[in-house]
């Protein structure tokens, strides 16, 4: 028999945990009410308290003239952290307002890499303006990170890592983890190198505090490294550690020496940005535009939206071509788009899949064929069964059997045709060297749509007429 006592303890839980991650809507509330009141003791008590992930979603739930105040109210204990967790658009936004040694302060606080971020977003003037207010070392070093490409190892490693030499004892090593020697405030391991500065190993902390400190760090080293070069790009280092189950991995520049660390923080970041720009690629959105102002949201939009244009008014020229057709039968009319809807959906299945794969190179050259003969199968498949079903409410509809039969067939023909062009486009684009999110879903529609109607309608002119 169940104890009452148990669940009461467990609902009590469970109302302990509620909002006890992230931000509650009562929070952004007071804090709203606090700043419209000039409440600025408030403002900093719900404030300060908070993760800085957690203040950067507060800030962005703001709008832009309380972001404004709440930066003006908190002034040097606003955490630069949150810099770090910042959609773009509000980041800029806020930045705009801090002159540069202010915004040097907050490049100091922040990690290599996170203040890299932020660097290279800023205009040439006020990139400039800032990196005259570092010291000469850590400007130098801004400067030959960008001079890395964009969204490469070398922009998202961050330049503080642990690294000790390959003749080093256990005892060593701790008692260096101990000193005053500047290390990051976190890491996994230390890179064992060599005279030559290369990574020959690394040595999980792990491993080594659980060894005697006489032992040589050479013979617990892990030696199978993954090492990635400064120049690769962000997606194929995701891929590396998604393929390996890294947890970090060093950089190495042209020499082979050990230049950064990139860790897997980093790499779910690069993640989730990537999935984030596929997925908005495929809806026919440039960018994140949920925080940028009306003006630049519309403008985003509708260059994309202008090409969709341009393939409608295509799709309408194949319909125009049976005008005649169409007037003497009503029923075309009624179901065409039908045709195009099921051959679109069906498209877009295949086509979310593949560009999926292709981005976690499950999809290659050498399994392209095989996956292309399955889709094949399935459109098939796919487009008797339905072909079947809209014939027969074809039927019942309109009561003539042409019309079912008509119907029926450009189903199977548009869904075979969706399942391999929703394959074969972005494995097209790829092969062009073309990002396969961008473009495909508007060819497919395209493809979809002209084939849909022209076999509908034609085969429809041929047997009614």
């Amino acid at each position: 028999m169940a104890d009452p006592n148990l669940a009461v303890v467990e609902d009590r839980e469970d109302d302990d945990l509620e909002g006890l991650y992230g931000l509650t809507d009562d929070l952004v509330r007071s804090v709203h009410a606090a700043i419209a009141a000039d409440d600025r003791a408030t403002v900093r008590e719900l404030v300060e308290p908070l993760h800085a992930a957690d203040q950067a979603d507060l800030v962005q739930a703001l709008s832009s003239a309380d972001r404004d105040l709440i930066e003006k109210y908190l002034g040097r204990e606003f955490d630069p952290q949150l810099f770090a967790y910042l959609d773009e658009a509000v980041r800029e936004d806020l930045l705009e307002d801090l002159e540069p040694e202010a915004l040097a302060r907050v490049v100091n606080e922040l990690d290599t890499d996170d203040a890299l971020d932020i660097i290279e977003d800023l205009e040439d003037a006020d990139q400039a303006a800032l990196l005259q207010q570092m010291p000469v070392g850590e400007r130098a070093l801004y400067e030959e990170a960008l001079g890395y490409p964009e969204e490469s190892a070398g922009r998202l490693m961050r330049r503080e890592y642990a690294a000790i030499p390959i003749d080093w004892s256990v005892g060593q090593a701790i008692d260096y983890m101990r000193s005053d020697a500047e290390l990051p405030d976190e890491f996994y391991g230390l890179f064992v190198v060599g005279p030559d500065h290369k990574p020959t190993g690394i040595v999980m902390t792990s491993r080594l505090l659980r060894r005697r400190r006489y032992v040589p760090v050479k013979n617990i080293m892990e030696t199978e490294i993954k090492l990635i070069p400064v120049t690769m790009d962000q997606e194929d280092v995701a891929f590396l550690f998604h393929q390996y189950g890294l947890v970090e991995a060093p950089v190495i520049d042209d020499a082979g020496r050990i230049v950064g660390v990139i860790t897997v923080d980093d790499v779910v970041h690069v993640i989730h940005e990537e999935h984030e720009e596929d997925i908005l690629k495929l809806g026919g959105v440039q960018a994140d535009d949920l925080y940028e102002a009306v003006v630049a949201t519309t403008r985003l939009r509708g260059s994309w939206l202008l090409v969709n244009l341009a393939t409608a008014i295509l799709a309408s020229i194949v319909i125009g071509l049976f005008q005649a057709e169409i007037e003497k039968v009503v029923a075309l009319a009624v179901l065409m788009p039908i045709v195009a809807s099921m051959g679109g959906n069906a498209g877009t299945q295949t086509l979310t899949v593949a560009v999926r794969a292709l981005a976690v190179r499950e999809l290659t050259a050498s399994n392209a064929l095989r996956v292309l003969g399955k889709e094949l199968l399935v459109g098939a498949i796919n487009g008797l069964v339905f072909a079947v079903l809209m014939g027969t409410v074809a039927y019942f509809w309109f009561s003539e059997m042409e019309i079912a039969l008509v119907i029926g067939a450009a189903m199977i023909v548009n869904l075979v045709v969706a399942n391999v062009a929703g394959l074969l486009i972005p494995l097209g684009l790829d092969r062009a060297g073309i990002d396969p999110a961008v473009s495909s879903g508007v060819i497919l529609t395209t493809v979809t749509d002209v084939i849909g109607f022209l076999f509908f309608l034609g085969l429809a002119g041929l047997v009614l007429f």
